[in-house]
């Protein structure tokens, strides 16, 4: 394993000494459950440095320059707001605050964040806190139960002030996501540029993926995996699949439309304003980590379906983002399409969308890199001081 250093050389031996005798602290406990916050594809867009025990940076990276679904960094951004929100709930259970502040003059494509630690005795242990490693992506169809009116009302006030929630979760409703998802589907196992991207996010044949996505989480049944695996190996056997023998057809059913269908409701968390910049997606993913760990609180499961919103913000920002012809002709009919269903709301004010409902939880997921793995270090850290 290479570790990232930031500053001077550091020896392999100071760093594991350091690690050893720091393994408990606050500051610590807190980055070892905020890791557990939800990201693309299990992608982890960040790397932390402690300074001291009131003081840790994040620093965050996009997937801009090599996935299909993040060319503006969004997706990315939101992830990492979602994890400044666990920061937050993780502080909690010692008593401090934690504030944030982003560094100014840095590219947004590798933002960073400085993060303070301090005590107040307003802080209450929160209630999500036991959520945080619970909340998972659940890609199995859920119970149609429709939600109730105190759950709707706990998700929704869960987003707090600037954000609401339009719902999707009569059977008409669910039909027209179906068909929506469907084809959003085609599109997606299509498009030669999302190739690497799928080949690249799967963990064959495991249950838990530190770093990707196992196998078994995809919501595929055993002969569909076999044929997706064969058909992931090289983009000549996915377009004759896909041209030839019908091969998107079943992954779409099993993946898109099924799931849809079986579920309680659809979702779209909308902001009041327009969000433009980093720190709107930041705010953003903020409040979709607290909507999604009250889910979680409510023993709901929940799955996003944020593609049909990423390709709509392709096309209304005129964003090349394939030379596929086919593809792109699909993604302006998929925008108009997506643009009816939730009219007179606007599609450009929306930052998530997913489905919910009861469901087991799954037996196969995504877990997470160890903290070891994320930190990274500077020779004038208090850690390494501390080490020698």
């Amino acid at each position: 394993m290479v570790r990232k250093r930031l500053g001077s050389e550091i020896e392999p031996s100071a760093i594991s000494q350091t690690a050893a005798s720091s393994q408990d602290t606050p500051v610590r406990n807190i980055l070892d459950l905020a890791r557990w916050a939800p990201s693309g594809d299990n992608a982890q867009p960040w790397r932390f440095e402690i300074t001291d025990e009131q003081h840790a940076v994040i620093h965050g990276h996009d997937t801009r320059d090599h996935c299909i679904y993040d060319l503006h960094g969004r997706a990315s951004q939101l992830a990492i707001g979602c994890l400044l929100e666990t920061i937050s709930i993780a502080a909690s259970a010692h008593g401090l605050r934690a504030d944030f502040s982003r560094r100014q003059g840095i590219p947004d494509n590798t933002p960073t964040i400085d993060v303070t630690f301090t005590e107040d005795a307003a802080v209450q242990t929160d209630a999500l806190l036991p959520c945080i490693p619970k909340r998972t992506v659940n890609r199995r169809r859920l119970s149609t139960r429709p939600l109730t009116g105190e759950e709707r009302s706990q998700l929704e006030q869960a987003l707090g002030t600037g954000y609401s929630v339009l719902w999707y979760g009569s059977f008409r409703d669910r039909l027209k996501l179906a068909r929506l998802m469907f084809r959003n589907g085609g599109l997606r196992l299509n498009l030669p540029e999302a190739f690497e991207t799928h080949r690249s996010i799967i963990d064959w044949n495991s249950r838990l993926s530190e770093d990707r996505i196992p196998d078994r989480a995809v919501g595929l049944d055993p002969m569909s995996r076999h044929l997706m695996r064969w058909a992931l190996g090289s983009w000549s056997r996915a377009a004759f699949m896909n041209k030839y023998l019908g091969g998107s057809l079943i992954p779409r059913l099993e993946l898109d439309f099924i799931p849809s269908m079986g579920c309680a409701a659809h979702f779209m968390i909308l902001a009041d304003t327009h969000p433009a910049t980093i720190d709107d997606y930041l705010n953003a993913g903020k409040a979709v980590q607290r909507f999604w760990l009250t889910a979680t609180q409510l023993n709901l499961s929940l799955q996003p379906e944020m593609t049909p919103l990423i390709f709509n913000s392709y096309i209304r920002d005129d964003v090349r983002f394939t030379g596929h012809q086919p593809s792109l002709e699909l993604a302006r009919d998929l925008s108009v399409q997506l643009t009816d269903i939730i009219s007179p709301a606007m599609p450009e004010h929306g930052v998530f969308m997913g489905r919910v409902g009861e469901g087991s939880v799954p037996s196969s997921r995504s877990v997470r890199l160890p903290l070891r793995d994320l930190l990274i270090y500077r020779a004038d850290s208090d850690e390494i001081k501390a080490a020698s």
